[in-house]
């Protein structure tokens, strides 16, 4: 065989090869019979074990509607704590399938990366907290103050751009993981401690001295979080995606875990096309008819996921504000599913 004919054929064989053992991530999740989900782990009201040791969380919830989706089971999804340097990597790498983990949504995490956003889940901001004692009230008052963060993540960038913007000075200590931040600040080895504000909120209520911390009143960034998945695998992201907006969508019209079996019957097509009665967006996402109906069963909207566990059901008592429907003053818009 001439040379050029024998090469052409390697060529061929290792790309039969290659497309044989490929496999979408859909199809490697529904093999194994569980999501990988990568989650913080250590954040109340995102992503944190409770006290019977099942897993709860905004984020939590989100991972739980994509195996909904996928499997037909919200409970069928195995998670693995990242820390914020390694959260990306171990994506990339293959050892989730999905990254839930507060993570913002920026240009450079994304664009000729390996990995991918899907969709925001929760609008947010970088803030400060400082010790009532020190008489700080805006972020000025933190010249030559020692400030935790974590490493690797934006709030380091934002805090550093912000500052010298401002030409302050302020002394930095990072951390690997936001607990060990925490443990710093709360035992004084910092005055004062910056990430997103909800995070913040949320670690000084689990901290049980609420009433000897402020939050400054300045807010530093735009901090849109959201999910992550491998680049390269366009049917994924889609899954993830449409399975938030199935959630806001059950929101806007107003199904709920407990009245999703009478939505069965309704006459209107919106939610006759959401619950799959009439089919068709299960088959272009390769998934069940019944994949937004089990989201909805099985997880809740998306008011019902937040106000368990960050808004009112929750210790944390956070308002819905700009992540309120559209409809209510606020920036979640259900894109049009159909």
């Amino acid at each position: 065989m001439p040379l050029v004919l024998r090469s052409l054929a390697s060529v061929v064989l290792v790309f039969v090869a290659w497309s044989a053992s490929a496999q979408s991530t859909l199809e490697t999740v529904q093999k194994r019979g569980s999501l990988v989900c990568g989650v913080n782990g250590e954040a109340p009201g995102f992503s944190q074990p409770d006290a019977n040791k099942q897993w709860q969380g905004l984020d939590v919830d989100l991972c739980r509607a994509v195996a909904a989706a996928a499997l037909g089971d919200a409970n069928k999804v195995t998670y693995v704590p990242t820390t914020a340097a390694e959260r990306f990597d171990v994506l990339a790498a293959g050892k989730i399938d999905l990254l839930a983990r507060n993570s913002t949504v920026n240009l450079q995490r994304t664009a000729g990366s390996k990995v991918r956003f899907a969709v925001v889940n929760y609008y947010d901001g970088q803030a400060f907290v400082v010790p009532k004692k020190l008489g700080i009230d805006r972020v000025p008052g933190l010249a030559d103050k020692i400030v935790c963060v974590t490493k690797g993540t934006t709030h380091e960038f934002n805090m550093a751009a912000y500052l010298k913007l401002r030409q302050m000075q302020a002394l930095v200590m990072n951390f690997d993981t936001a607990d060990d931040m925490y443990k710093g600040f709360f035992a004084g080895r910092c005055q004062a401690v910056t990430q997103d504000a909800t995070a913040l909120a949320a670690a000084v209520v689990a901290s049980g001295k609420a009433t000897d911390y402020a939050m400054l009143p300045d807010i530093i960034s735009k901090e849109p979080l959201g999910p992550y998945v491998r680049d390269g695998d366009a049917q994924w992201p889609d899954i993830v995606r449409w399975s938030f907006h199935a959630m806001l969508e059950a929101e806007e019209r107003s199904i709920t875990q407990n009245n999703v079996d009478g939505k069965l019957e309704a006459q209107d097509p919106n939610v006759r096309r959401l619950l799959g009665i009439v089919p068709g967006n299960g088959k272009a996402l390769g998934l069940s008819e019944r994949w937004a109906y089990n989201i909805v069963k099985q997880v809740g909207n998306y008011d019902e996921s937040f106000e368990r566990n960050v808004g009112q059901g929750s210790p944390l008592k956070f308002g819905r504000g700009i992540n309120a429907l559209w409809t209510k003053g606020g920036v979640m818009y259900p894109l049009p599913l159909r």
